[in-house]
């Protein structure tokens, strides 16, 4: 397609120049900043290995060296007449000079903001600093609060939805958005406000079916400064997201992504928009927290994780389906900070269950089932992989059970790819998930067909149980 075109039905100045040509370039740089009105595109046309005379325009020049007799004369093409790795002194200057212009220019601003008001200065760094947990752990404790007391069964999307109303009733620096989904992931605060092209001082990006654009600019909002931006979309269409989530773990950048309709829970759709391997391809991405949560409380405590995470992204992957209130114990301490803990104690468990998000609830219905059968087992809730492997080994030891005297067998159970899970249940254990892609049907027929319910699961421990 013509790029160019495109940017220019979108109201954009373009600009095409010779890449080759410094001065058409600098032309180039000065018109567009003249623009106040427009952004601007500058397209620069260039040959790869530009001066090669036997290579130039060609692939050889673009994983492979040049070789000694291309390099003379490419630089005799040049004039380049300096040795290797020789920086000319008027090049050196040039840059040490925007070095020194980039202080006196800092300096100035700083002289600047302390001579202003005192509210002006307040305003700023409220805006600018990272968020601390005085500020966002007492919002998240009322949410949670309130959520042991009473709340019905509810899907972890919409739990995320009155989580959101709240922060962002409190918190300026939050920008929200979501891909052409926003009904469908409950990222629109009640306090939210849509950047439109007649008003730039929303708070909420409606970004189109445009999921990679999405997540590229909520890179560039958290480059910037001043931002915490989160988006939204399926989990199923984080692929269309991938680059953009590698460069914010890549960058530490700490973007919140807000991926709904997590499983074969979606039911319907069917495999094309149930997620099955996107769990732990995302969890392999160095430096990204991937939180499920299982209830609303366990939402409420990764959103709070996420927003005083200051180096790295998170993404959150939500249900669909309506879930239980698992948590109404006494207290607001976040359990979910080490990534996983004990939801159901048994003092000398025989079975070990370790489930995130929607299977939680359905691992502690087994556990009842397996203690009918005077079965004794413990069920362990793990919202987040990433942050359990931080934690000591001495911690993780007691939580899997490694230091129990006689035979424990682990189970893993998530509606998703089981790849991964024998890190925790060990090679004898069981990994139960899904290692196929879905089906189109309502969501309590998928986890029975595939296996993942109550009567299957407690059949599969115990005959596991009878063959060691």
């Amino acid at each position: 397609d013509n790029t160019l075109l495109r940017f220019e039905a979108s109201n954009w100045q373009v600009l095409s120049v010779d890449g080759h040509n410094m001065d058409a370039i600098s032309k180039a740089l000065e018109e567009a900043q003249a623009s106040k009105t427009r952004p601007t595109l500058i397209a620069c046309r260039t040959t790869i290995g530009y001066g090669a005379p036997t290579k130039s325009g060609t692939s050889a020049v673009h994983g492979s060296p040049l070789g000694s007799a291309e390099v003379l004369l490419a630089k005799k093409f040049l004039e380049w007449e300096h040795s290797p790795f020789e920086i000319p002194s008027n090049v050196l200057e040039a840059w040490r000079g925007f070095g020194d212009r980039g202080s006196i220019d800092y300096a100035s601003w700083q002289k600047r903001f302390k001579a202003s008001e005192k509210s002006v200065q307040d305003s700023f760094i409220n805006q600018f600093e990272s968020l601390t947990a005085e500020e966002v752990v007492p919002v998240t404790s009322r949410l949670v609060s309130q959520f042991k007391q009473d709340l019905p069964d509810i899907a972890t999307r919409q739990s995320s939805g009155l989580v959101l109303d709240k922060l962002v009733e409190s918190f300026p620096q939050l920008l929200g958005g979501s891909a052409d989904l926003t009904g469908s992931n409950n990222t629109k605060a009640h306090t939210s406000k849509p950047i439109t092209p007649d008003n730039g001082s929303g708070n909420y990006v409606y970004y189109g079916v445009r999921e990679h654009a999405m997540a590229a600019m909520m890179n560039g909002l958290c480059l910037h400064g001043g931002f915490r931006p989160f988006g939204g979309t399926f989990l199923v269409f984080s692929d269309y997201c991938r680059p953009a989530i590698r460069l914010s773990a890549l960058m530490q950048q700490p973007v919140v992504y807000v991926m709904t309709h997590d499983s074969i829970g979606l039911g319907e759709d069917g495999p094309t928009h149930q997620p099955i391997e996107h769990l732990a391809s995302l969890r392999s991405i160095p430096n990204l927290y991937v939180f499920r949560p299982a209830d609303a409380v366990e939402v409420a405590e990764c959103w709070e994780i996420a927003l005083l995470k200051k180096d790295a992204p998170s993404l959150l992957a939500l249900t669909r389906q309506k879930l239980p209130l698992l948590r109404r114990e006494e207290g607001l301490k976040n359990l979910s900070q080490r990534g996983a803990y004990v939801i159901h104690n048994h003092v000398k468990p025989r079975i070990i269950l370790i489930a995130t998000g929607s299977e939680v609830s359905l691992a502690l219905k087994i556990a009842e089932k397996l203690d009918d059968n005077k079965i004794s087992s413990r069920v362990i809730s793990m919202p987040c992989t990433a942050l359990f492997d931080q934690q000591d080994q001495g911690y993780k030891d007691e939580l899997l059970g490694k230091n129990l005297t006689g035979p424990v067998l682990r189970v893993s159970i998530e509606a998703a790819s089981s790849y991964g899970w024998e890190r925790y249940v060990g090679q004898e254990g069981l990994a139960l998930g899904i290692d196929h892609f879905g089906a189109s049907a309502p969501f309590e027929e998928i986890y029975r067909r595939f296996g993942l319910d109550i009567e299957s699961i407690t059949t599969k421990i115990l005959n596991t149980l009878k063959g060691q």
